[in-house]
């Protein structure tokens, strides 16, 4: 039998990530992901907003808009098997004039066609419905499946996925690895 080593850098959601997937698809690899820092997800990943975008600004049809909504599900659904928390707190784009109003309905017209799912277009009686605190907005979408999930605890789950499929994880590798060029 062959055996296949594969590494793969970066110890954020993307590289533990892609290593997860590869243990996932290819279970006889030898998969190593190597990160520099000492622990995981200490950058990007660990310091954003959290927000679990479902897909509404991205142009109709492309890759980018389909991974994003079918991203978003696919997270709930990892979070709530690992029992991961999130909350699906939704979202307001409002617009407060006509112009706004406008450029509104085109965004509306592309989460429509993206399948953002519970995607609706809201009056002023129903935006303060939903958020008393909204005040000016002549209508507004509302996309009640947008929500937040801690990424690092995300990234962290995925990291455990990994090693007990047999994965192996190198961190602190930035003075072992002094002479690698980045580019």
């Amino acid at each position: 039998a062959v055996v296949s080593t594969q590494s793969t850098g970066g110890g954020g959601i993307v590289g533990l990530g892609t290593a997860r997937q590869l243990k996932i698809s290819y279970p006889d690899m030898s998969v190593v992901l190597l990160d520099k820092e000492n622990e995981l997800a200490s950058h990007q990943t660990g310091h954003n907003s959290g927000v679990i975008h479902m897909g509404i600004y991205y142009t109709p049809g492309s890759l980018k808009a389909k991974l994003c909504v079918e991203g978003a599900l696919r997270t709930y659904k990892y979070c709530d098997e690992r029992a991961i928390p999130y909350k699906k707190c939704g979202k307001l784009i409002v617009a407060t004039n006509d112009k706004e109003s406008e450029r509104l309905e085109v965004l509306y017209d592309k989460g429509l066609q993206n399948k953002v799912p519970g995607l609706a277009m809201v009056d002023r009686n129903e935006i303060l419905e939903i958020e008393p605190y909204c005040t000016g907005g002549i209508k507004a979408i509302h996309s009640p499946n947008t929500g937040i999930v801690d990424w690092r605890r995300v990234a962290l789950s995925y990291a455990a996925d990994f090693e007990q499929t047999g994965g192996t994880i190198k961190t602190d590798l930035s003075t072992q690895c002094s002479s690698i060029n980045t580019i």
